[in-house]
């Protein structure tokens, strides 16, 4: 039926009428592998009405974001932007936009998401191979030089911060081989960023990825993507030469026309940003640039600490070596004859806590506590481990 004018007549809906009761949700305390809580300056920032994604503040306030990030990630790498969607996206776009179909790609996998970067690049048409660790246990740079030499792909993945294991992949000096063999290093920094050194610039890393919702304090819904000098050639190149990147949606290509163009530059639309997002983004990075990363690197290490030494006193046991912990990510092995489920639901149904169970290999054999971004203070951590006794207590069991 074609649109009326004044006094036309409407059809009837066909489907029933629903509305929704307003908007209540439990006040969860996040200490899960995330998303963590937004510190309420992120929140209050959502809040601020939108304005075009094309409008000249707009583009100005991304440009305050992209530097902010630079120093987050400390890099000078002109193409560092914030992509629209969760980390997954940011993923996605290194993969779509580094991979020529054929290439080789090498991945270091010692957890599920070194699966998911496998998975992301066959899709893309790259021929896959995988070094493999147990879960829980890091790669030596020796290692990763080792089978970077005899496989010699075009593209290396790792990465840096394990959410499935919560363990910290070393990577000072493992670009010297790739750069040997002529191939970029994309990492996944996505539990890392915000939260303990992550160097970009300093560590030869040429595309490397992550989200808003962990060490960031921010709702998931921006993600984090960096490209260096090595991976924008490659890009350039494939484009030159008519080989388009495979997934619109995450074409840097088109993508930096909007975001990346210099100062004063007219910009092309490629697709509408999510704007409360981008605010949020930017102002939990205005807040670590506030504290300084000297500061937030030590406040998570010495949360962590704190929290690392109640589990041990509990009797609990940890997933991964001390020295390759990571500080914003701690898994626990559940112990022997607890439901580690029922510590889950305790947690959540009687005292509003969400911490996380395990993935993959891990599924019903560990729990995962995230004490990141806004979240990492001591307040919480002690929080946290009142509950796990409280929760295990409940049950019935007692440290040995």
């Amino acid at each position: 039926m074609a649109a009326g004018g004044a006094g036309a007549a409407f059809p009837e809906p066909t489907v029933a009428r629903f509305v929704p009761a307003p908007l209540a949700v439990p006040p969860r305390l996040l200490l899960g592998p995330g998303p963590s809580n937004a510190d309420p300056r992120v929140h209050a920032a959502m809040a601020i009405p939108q304005v075009g994604h094309l409008d000249p503040a707009f583009l100005t306030l991304m440009e305050e974001l992209k530097k902010t990030l630079r120093y987050v990630w400390q890099t000078e790498n002109e193409l560092t932007i914030p992509m629209s969607g969760t980390g997954s996206a940011a993923m996605e776009a290194c993969f779509a936009n580094l991979i020529r179909a054929g290439d080789k790609v090498l991945v270091f996998v010692n957890g599920y998401f070194g699966m998911r970067m496998m998975d992301m690049a066959s899709r893309y048409g790259a021929e896959v191979v995988s070094v493999e660790r147990t879960w829980g246990e890091v790669f030596t740079v020796a290692e990763v030089a080792a089978a970077v030499r005899e496989h010699r792909p075009a593209l290396v993945g790792i990465v840096h911060a394990e959410t499935s294991t919560g363990a910290c992949q070393p990577l000072e000096g493992a670009a010297d081989a790739v750069r040997e063999v002529d191939a970029l290093l994309v990492v996944d920094s996505v539990t890392s960023i915000g939260g303990l050194p992550i160097l970009v610039d300093a560590w030869g890393i040429d595309a490397c990825y992550a989200g808003g919702q962990k060490c960031l304090g921010c709702p998931p819904g921006a993600s984090p993507l960096t490209f260096g000098p090595r991976a924008v050639a490659k890009l350039d190149a494939r484009v030159a030469e008519g080989d388009v990147v495979k997934n619109w949606y995450l074409d840097l290509s088109a993508i930096r026309k909007y975001l990346a163009m210099p100062e004063g530059a007219p910009r092309s639309y490629h697709h509408t940003a999510p704007i409360s997002s981008m605010y949020a983004l930017r102002e939990g990075l205005r807040c670590i640039a506030e504290e300084g990363l000297p500061a937030v690197w030590r406040r998570h290490r010495d949360t962590a600490e704190y929290f690392w030494a109640g589990l041990e006193d509990m009797g609990l046991e940890l997933v991964v070596a001390k020295e390759h912990r990571l500080p914003s990510l701690t898994t626990i092995r559940i112990p022997d004859g607890v439901d580690g489920a029922a510590v889950i639901k305790h947690l959540r149904e009687k005292l509003n806590i969400e911490i996380g169970g395990g993935l993959g290999i891990f599924a019903g054999k560990a729990w995962r506590v995230g004490l990141m971004g806004f979240n990492s203070r001591r307040e919480n951590a002690l929080t946290c481990l009142a509950a796990l006794r409280e929760a295990l207590t409940a049950q019935g069991w007692s440290k040995k």
